[in-house]
């Protein structure tokens, strides 16, 4: 699938929440270095966006109407990592954390966001998931 238009995701999510996306892709690419590919979407979003690198995901982002979802999926001990800060996250990121459905393969945790006020928090828990592999 080729990139999907600024435009397109202005008028599907709206252009706070479009700001919000690119930052954050931004962040992350500071940080990471990996592949970040457009998809389809499934049953449930328009779209997907997602950071991978060997066969293995990090995040990814889902837009459908005047929605941004974020996921990441916890391994096992990426779980256990995740209790052990749990005094720095926000309750509002904690409460969806809690909240999400644990599968045999791990956590799957789909985080809505509305602004800038849980980027760090996300950031944190990337840092879970993967170290960061640029200097």
């Amino acid at each position: 699938m080729e990139n999907v238009k600024k435009e397109e995701l202005e008028q599907l999510i709206g252009v706070d929440k479009t700001t919000i996306f690119y930052d954050l892709v931004n962040e992350i690419s500071k940080v990471y270095d990996m592949e970040q590919i457009w998809n389809h979407g499934g049953k449930k979003w328009m779209y997907e966006y997602k950071f991978r690198k060997g066969g293995k995901t990090l995040c990814a982002f889902y837009f459908k109407d005047h929605t941004l979802g974020f996921m990441i999926i916890f391994g096992k001990e990426e779980r256990a990592k995740v209790e052990a800060i749990r005094n720095e996250l926000s309750p509002s990121v904690l409460e969806i954390y809690d909240n999400a459905e644990t599968f045999q393969d791990g956590k799957w945790v789909m985080f809505t966001i509305t602004n800038h006020a849980i980027i760090n928090d996300l950031k944190k828990l990337l840092r879970i998931k993967r170290k960061p592999n640029r200097k």
